[in-house]
């Protein structure tokens, strides 16, 4: 008897979390909203108005816009989720030249791995349906964030390619946030 009552316990545990993980999913682009806010937020407190010797080094990387634009939201989320993996990589590592505010730092990065977290766990891993936009988002993706990444290593990590790289950031989570807001 105790066996079968300790599975029953399992079991509405289970069920629980289940429930109350599809709430939190149901909520993540109310969620997501406010999370980027707070990235955009943390972003321009990170540094100082774009500093004046860097606009003659303009650069245009030209987001792949057309990643956020599928008709699925299961491809789009997907997308979102790799994007926010993406700046979390380019934003944790060679900052030294970046001259930021290091807590302002800390919390954007905290905050774009939170929200990883939460995507991982509210995608539906179905592979074989979502695959083929996934695979060609992810290149486009990939390239994208390629050549922030290279810009950065050929400026030597310098303080204006971080300045333009943050501008970038900047115009990349606010492109997420409007689609965010149609989702």
């Amino acid at each position: 008897i105790m066996n079968a009552f300790g599975l029953i316990q399992i079991g509405l545990i289970l069920l629980c979390t289940t429930t109350i993980s599809g709430l939190q999913c149901n909520h993540l682009p109310l969620q997501q909203r406010k999370v980027i806010e707070k990235s955009l937020h943390l972003l321009d407190k990170m540094g100082k108005k774009f500093p004046q010797q860097c606009l003659r080094e303009r650069m245009s990387f030209r987001f792949p816009e057309q990643v956020l634009k599928p008709r699925q939201k299961e491809v789009v989320k997907v997308a979102i989720e790799e994007i926010f993996q993406h700046i979390f990589y380019i934003f944790s590592k060679n900052l030294t030249l970046a001259a930021w505010d290091g807590t302002a730092l800390e919390q954007f990065q905290n905050g774009l791995y939170h929200q990883i977290e939460q995507l991982e766990a509210c995608v539906i891993k179905k592979q074989t349906q979502y695959f083929r936009s996934k695979e060609v988002n992810r290149l486009k993706l990939k390239k994208y964030f390629q050549k922030i990444d290279c810009f950065l290593k050929d400026k030597q990590h310098n303080l204006c390619s971080w300045e333009i790289s943050r501008a970038e950031m900047r115009r990349c989570l606010q492109l997420i946030n409007k689609v965010i807001r149609k989702l």
